[in-house]
This record gives C-alpha cells, sequence and structure tokens, in this order.
C-alpha cells in the first residue's frame, strides 16, 4: 500500500490553531503521513504571540535529513522560518534533496500583527526559497512585501502574481482575504490565470487559514493530485474550516481542520455549506 508522505517546516503554535500543529492536523485529516521540522517555538494563543524562541538553523537542518534519509518525502512545505539564516539553511536541504513538491508559505506576520520573520529574512526568501517553489501561497501583504510594490484589486493581484512566478515559482496563488467585499484568490500557472471566488464569513474563526490552505495543497501534491486540483480542494477545506470554526478562546479562533473527517450528512453526503451553521460576531 502506497503511503503518501508530506513534511511541514514551520514555527511551532502552542495554541494549537496555526504552524506545525494545524499542518499535521491537515495531513492527518487527509490521510496523508505527517512529519515536522520546528524552526521556531512561539508561545501563542487566539490572542496573539508573546515569546518567540527560534532553533538554531542547524537544528532544522537535523531534523529535515533525519525524515528525508529514512521516510522520504512526496510534498513539502515551509511556514514560518523567522531568520534569514534558517531560510538559507531550509532551501539548501531541499535543493540537496530535490523535493519537487515544495509548497512554500510566505508567513511573515501573524493573525494577531505579531512579526514572525524578521525584515532581513526577506531577500533571502525571493532569492533563495522562492525559486524552488512548485506552490506558493502568498496573502495581499506578504504579495507586496515580496514584490515591494503595492498590491491593490484584482490587476493589482495579477500583476504580483506575474513578478513572483519570475523569480522562478511554478504555481503562485496571491490570496484575496484581506480585500474588501467577497474574497477572491489569484491563481498563474506562468501562462493563464484562474480565480477562486469565495464568500465572506461573518465569524473570527480564521487563525491559521493560511496554513491551513497551504497544508491542504501540500497534503493534495503528496497524494498525487495534480496542482490545480489540489489548490481547489484547498479551498474548499479551508471555506469549511473557517464556517464550522472552533469557539476557542477570545480572539482569533482557530479554523476547524478535521472537514475531511466530519461524517456524513442524512442523505449519506456532507451537509452544503449553505446548511451550516456559524458563529456571527
Amino acid at each position: 500500500m502506497r503511503v503518501a508522505r508530506a513534511m511541514t517546516v514551520a514555527g511551532s503554535d502552542s495554541g494549537g490553531g496555526a504552524g506545525i500543529q494545524a499542518d499535521l492536523k491537515v495531513f492527518t485529516s487527509l490521510g496523508v503521513y505527517g512529519m515536522s521540522a520546528v524552526t521556531a517555538v512561539t508561545s501563542q494563543n487566539t490572542l496573539g504571540v508573546t515569546r518567540i524562541d527560534a532553533l538554531p538553523p542547524e537544528a532544522v537542518v537535523a531534523q529535515m535529513e533525519a525524515c528525508l534519509d529514512d521516510i522520504g518525502v512526496d510534498a513539502a512545505k515551509t511556514g514560518m522560518l523567522h531568520s534569514a539564516a534558517i531560510v538559507e539553511a531550509v532551501a539548501d536541504v531541499f535543493r540537496r534533496y530535490r523535493v519537487k513538491n515544495l509548497v512554500v508559505d510566505p508567513v511573515m506576520v501573524a493573525k494577531s500583527g505579531d512579526v514572525l520573520l524578521e525584515p532581513g529574512a526577506r531577500e533571502r526568501l525571493r532569492k533563495c526559497l522562492l525559486p524552488l517553489a512548485r506552490v506558493a501561497t502568498p496573502n495581499l501583504h506578504e504579495a507586496r512585501d515580496i514584490t515591494g510594490g503595492p498590491v491593490d484589486g484584482f490587476e493589482g493581484m495579477k500583476d504580483a502574481a506575474r513578478q513572483i512566478a519570475d523569480l522562478g515559482v511554478e504555481v503562485v496563488v496571491v490570496k484575496g482575504g484581506h480585500l474588501g467585499g467577497s474574497p477572491l484568490d489569484v491563481v498563474f500557472d506562468g501562462q493563464a490565470f484562474h480565480t477562486l471566488p469565495g464568500e465572506r464569513l461573518p465569524t473570527r474563526n480564521t487563525h491559521g487559514t493560511g496554513c491551513t490552505f497551504s497544508a491542504a495543497i501540500t497534503g493534495g501534491l503528496a497524494e498525487g493530485l495534480e496542482v490545480r486540483e489540489a489548490i481547489e480542494r484547498a479551498k474548499e477545506l479551508v471555506t469549511w474550516g473557517i464556517a464550522n470554526g472552533l469557539p476557542i478562546g477570545g480572539g482569533y479562533r482557530p479554523t476547524n481542520h478535521f472537514y475531511f473527517q466530519m461524517p456524513p450528512g442524512p442523505t449519506g453526503g456532507r451537509v452544503s455549506r449553505q446548511g451550516q451553521r456559524h458563529v456571527e460576531e
């Protein structure tokens, strides 16, 4: 029996809603065997980040090599990398092991506004890591920081996607959750643009959405899905995860990472999104 294997290289979220913890929950919900390399330990809950303790780059490398030498991976993703030294070390490992299905979620700032990637590391992300990515999933703020220009509206998102693709990324997803009105994601495969429409849900269950989305794409690639299919399924998962988020904590509450393990509805299929209830705040 083939076992799909996925690795996440990211920070630990003590609150469990984002980072390594969220990624492993998503892998599990998809039936994918998950592995991890912790880059930093954050003291974090739904209200914010109170402390960050980064690991030495050599410790991150040792975790990655331990998994790659023995178990191997079908797909991998990065999240919070924190420092330039860690970015460079992680990129070097992926390059040496020729990991093809790499998803880069360029995590820079937490939902609470806390900085997770040091300013000096952003250029290393552009030059060392993004050129190795099969998929990159920046939000509007991250796309702006990567390209160095404003990302306003649909045309701005398309322009940013082109610029990021020019760095060597095969497929770029610029997420539009921070746009006003209905959110719209832009997907660029180097040749054509596609859109992923969404709906604005009246809820604060949005902690870890970026991690959930990129982990779901990674899990899909590990299973052997085509890139576009993996992205579209990930969009469905994160939408349902927000709509069925967990009433935990007093800030930005975590999404529900286990949608694909939810029991079927009374007719045999899962209940439609319109039939779900979520808390309005």
